[in-house]
């Protein structure tokens, strides 16, 4: 795991609910009748991506390891796949059932989930 900074300068407000900032663009809803429940402080964390994948080329030009797996599904991470492969490590991903590009998709060895099916009610 690698822990980035938060970006306070681009972290904003916004409405928690997909639906009801909807229907706040629409107009269906003012933005007046929401109350500090109904938003969430967004902030972005900075840097994170760039350490992972300096870990990842790291491991792989030593030698360190012989399986990597990412717990990811962003194409930033392209190049360090691509290089650890290059490397002859075995390059696994878990995008956490989330969907992945194709250019990331053509980078791995191994596709895997660990998440839990979500129980029918």
């Amino acid at each position: 795991m690698r822990l980035g900074y938060l970006d306070d300068k681009n972290g904003r407000w916004k409405i928690k609910d997909p639906k009801l900032e909807r229907k706040v663009i629409s107009g269906k809803n003012l933005a007046e009748n929401l109350t500090e429940d109904d938003y969430i402080f967004h902030a972005i964390q900075k840097e994170v991506d760039m350490k992972i994948g300096l870990d990842i080329a790291s491991l792989a030009y030593k030698k360190l390891v012989d399986r990597i797996v990412l717990i990811a599904g962003d194409s930033d991470f392209v190049p360090a796949a691509k290089f650890a492969r290059r490397e002859g490590i075995e390059f696994i991903l878990d995008p956490m059932k989330k969907h992945i590009r194709e250019d990331l998709q053509e980078h791995i060895d191994g596709l895997k989930t660990t998440l839990p099916r979500a129980k029918k009610s």
